[in-house]
């Protein structure tokens, strides 16, 4: 029976390729657009994911990682006596103003890091050496930072430009997580950054934190709220904290979500509307097949058989478009698209439902079929 369930399906070629493209449709718009929610969020949590600290120690009072609300001097000291902590050092994190030569302007994000365990560096260094930051005068910068400052021509290892009318050269290129702002990234140490920004009574952004062997990420985060009373996280409680703030506070997830679920109704209905007009067209055929014993339940698995394999095929049809799109599209970072393994487990799940649904329409017309339909007109 599945053989002749096949042979009736891909032998009505128009509604097999109607089919095929509600379906191909439904999972592209549904991979594409779930994508690039999800670049998005990973763009907002690139101040996190940058650094990579085990757990990070803020003002208790901020709401995501982009919200700096400077701490005094003494919370690395404050930190530090905490017990369970392996290391505590400072990070400088401020929207600064780049010079060129030729007089251009830009906006940077100017991160300033440890100089004697460069904690909260980039770990992929494409060209220099990043350890040369704690030569004078010297920062390290991201591939967005080449390109808004004029390009490799202008901006390579060695060059100079001035941040705050202060005189700074390229040792490194680095490769970093675009931010949410798509602001380019200044590495340098972090009393360099102090000295370069204008002055503010305090300046200390952040504190980074190692655990102890043996003690969780999250249990020392915990521990240093409740003795010091500031705010503690771990790097994944952290970029959690940011994508809830991004989600409450913009229309991204409204934007994203109305978009997918109507991607799945419009595959259901044309899923749907196609399947029932196959089946009241073959009516026939499942007569005669009711008449030599096929019994409701057999026919009903046939038709899930014919909608699970054209569901199949429009799944990898549009996976693969969907990939083409942000393989095109995504090129050089232009576009945030990050496809994930959950994402395409959900849109397959979402897919079967999709075929199940639309196929009940149809093994509902076809438990009230008579065999004696076979012998009429």
């Amino acid at each position: 029976m599945s053989f002749v369930a096949l042979k009736m399906l891909f032998g009505d070629r128009a509604k097999y390729l109607m089919l095929l493209a509600g379906l191909t449709f439904s999972t592209m718009l549904i991979v594409q657009q779930g994508s690039i929610f999800w670049g998005l969020m990973t763009w907002s949590m690139s101040g996190i994911s940058n650094v990579n600290a085990p757990v990070w120690v803020t003002d208790p009072n901020i709401n995501q990682v982009e919200e700096i609300k400077p701490l005094a001097d003494t919370a690395v000291t404050r930190v530090r006596s905490v017990p369970g902590v392996e290391w505590a050092v400072p990070l400088y994190k401020g929207v600064q103003r780049a010079r060129l030569r030729d007089g251009n302007f830009e906006q940077i994000a100017l991160v300033g890091i440890d100089p004697s365990t460069l904690i909260g560096r980039p770990y992929t260094v494409l060209d220099g050496r990043i350890e040369e930051l704690r030569a004078p005068e010297t920062v390290a910068v991201d591939e967005l930072t080449v390109e808004r400052l004029g390009g490799p021509n202008k901006i390579h290892v060695g060059s100079t430009f001035e941040i705050n009318d202060h005189r700074v050269r390229i040792v490194a290129i680095v490769q970093a997580q675009k931010s949410f702002q798509n602001i380019p990234f200044v590495y340098t140490t972090y009393e360099r950054a102090l000295r370069i920004t204008p002055q503010e009574r305090r300046k200390l952004s952040y504190v980074l934190v190692g655990p102890q062997p043996g003690i969780s990420a999250e249990a020392l985060a915990g521990r240093i709220q409740k003795e010091t009373g500031l705010g503690a996280y771990s790097g994944d409680q952290f970029g959690w904290k940011t994508m809830q703030w991004v989600l409450k506070n913009t229309g991204i997830g409204v934007n994203f979500g109305t978009t997918v679920f109507l991607g799945f109704i419009v595959g259901m209905a044309i899923a749907g509307q196609t399947f029932y007009l196959f089946t009241v067209e073959n009516l026939q055929q499942f007569g005669a097949l009711k008449a030599i014993g096929a019994s409701t339940g057999m026919l009903a698995r046939m038709i899930l058989l014919q909608s699970f394999t054209v569901g199949l095929i429009g799944y990898g049809i549009g996976i693969g478009l969907a990939t083409l799109f942000g393989l095109t599209a995504g090129r050089g970072g232009v576009l945030p698209f990050k496809e994930t393994w959950p994402l395409l487990l959900g849109v397959f799940v979402a897919l079967m439902m999709i075929c199940s649904l639309s196929s009940v329409i149809s093994i509902r017309k076809l438990a009230k079929l008579e065999p004696a339909v076979v012998f009429r007109g």
